[in-house]
């Protein structure tokens, strides 16, 4: 049986003013039960890793979801909310439909979709869950994975086999799954892709492509360790970007970034650009460095309005944009699965020794977590472990 009180990390909003702290609390918190009345389709699971993201990063920082976290807690009259919503962990419990139902049972070993989907809007009734118009997302909409214990919707759950997928691999399913998403939105059978931020998903795009069929891989990126990791994952070519030049606008194109990559794909431009950055002037990069009639993946996300550069030459060039967000549920999971399964790709053994540095420096464990040391962890690895 669970304690009573379980290790978390949150934020609590009564202790840490939203503008004036960062950083998250390590607390003990009540460990969530199951009740026979209303939990039928509920699972307990004990959390053994789980992945420390962008988002979280947004968190840690205080640059992004407030709003949605400060609604949450409204709605729950709560000051506290446990963030994380990367893991896999061990089911320890299960609601009296759930075996019945979906098949999980006690001691299987799941990750999860981090959207709670409603499964009723118009969206999820056409097949399209990943948008849900009334979702809720793990660790900001409500409690997270970082704590011992998550209780979650057994709909969301996904199998995963620790033979065939390395544990520590298999907390990651989900924002590799962000990359799988964005590399099928277009077919990269035989065509050059250029991946605009090489932060952990867009390393992670790089291996994706590869595999998918992509003939030539070009990176490009400011931070010099991130272009060392692209390089070792597989990418032909890693392009820096001079964050010192000077443009016109804040959000204006580089233009000899541009001219670089373009001549990187023999003067004619990259076939598909990923735009996984999220800053204007990526987004007005990416535009200007892919070729006529080429494709465009928007995944990197900010907040605001962004100013298009030279918008004619959009329509002019024959360029389709896609916008990406989470995975299509559970399409993406197979396809996931599938890859990190294969272990002739060499995916899975690159994430362990490039991504997460091949031993225990990316792990932190709840027991020793405190902000300070956690920051020398967030500024060294791409993808920081919590160990439960």
């Amino acid at each position: 049986m669970a304690a009573t009180m379980m290790k978390s990390l949150v934020y609590d909003k009564s202790s840490m003013p939203w503008d004036k702290s960062r950083g998250l609390l390590a607390k003990d918190m009540p460990t969530p039960s199951l009740d026979p009345e209303t939990d039928g389709e509920h699972v307990l699971v004990k959390v053994i890793y789980a992945g420390f993201c962008g988002s979280d990063r947004g968190i840690w920082n205080r640059t992004a979801f407030k709003g949605m976290i400060f609604d949450s807690l409204k709605r729950e009259k709560a000051t506290t909310r446990i963030i994380g919503h990367e893991m896999v962990g061990e089911i320890v419990a299960v609601g009296s439909k759930v075996t019945a139902r979906f098949g999980f049972k006690a001691k299987d070993i799941v990750s999860t979709e981090s959207h709670i989907i409603c499964g009723t809007c118009y969206q999820c009734r056409i097949g399209q869950t990943h948008i849900c118009s009334q979702d809720t997302i793990i660790g900001i909409g409500r409690d997270g994975c970082f704590a011992e214990y998550i209780k979650l919707p057994a709909n969301v759950l996904w199998t995963t086999d620790p033979r065939r997928i390395r544990m520590k691999v298999a907390a990651l399913q989900e924002p590799f799954g962000n990359a799988v998403h964005a590399c099928t939105t277009a077919d990269l059978r035989g065509k050059s892709v250029a991946v605009f931020g090489c932060g952990t998903i867009g390393l992670f795009v790089i291996m994706v492509a590869r595999a998918l069929g992509a003939t030539r891989v070009i990176g490009i990126e400011p931070n010099e360790r991130n272009r060392k990791m692209a390089l070792e994952l597989g990418a032909d070519e890693v392009i820096p970007v001079d964050l010192g030049r000077s443009a016109p606008h804040s959000w204006s194109a580089d233009k000899q970034l541009v001219k670089d990559v373009r001549t990187a794909f023999d003067g004619i431009g990259a076939d598909v650009a990923m735009e996984m950055a999220g800053f204007n002037s990526s987004v007005n990069n990416a535009i200007q460095s892919t070729r006529r009639g080429g494709d465009v993946i928007l995944f990197g996300l900010k907040q605001g309005n962004f100013h298009i550069q030279a918008f004619d030459r959009v329509i002019v060039n024959g360029l389709t944009l896609h916008s990406v967000i989470g995975r299509r549920i559970f399409e993406t999971w197979y396809i996931t699965r599938n890859l990190l399964e294969d272990r002739t790709n060499g995916i899975q053994d690159r994430i362990s020794e490039v991504i997460l540095g091949g031993g225990e420096d990316a792990v932190v464990h709840i027991a020793e977590f405190t902000p300070e040391s956690f920051e020398t962890t967030l500024a060294r690895w791409p993808k920081p472990l919590l160990q439960f």
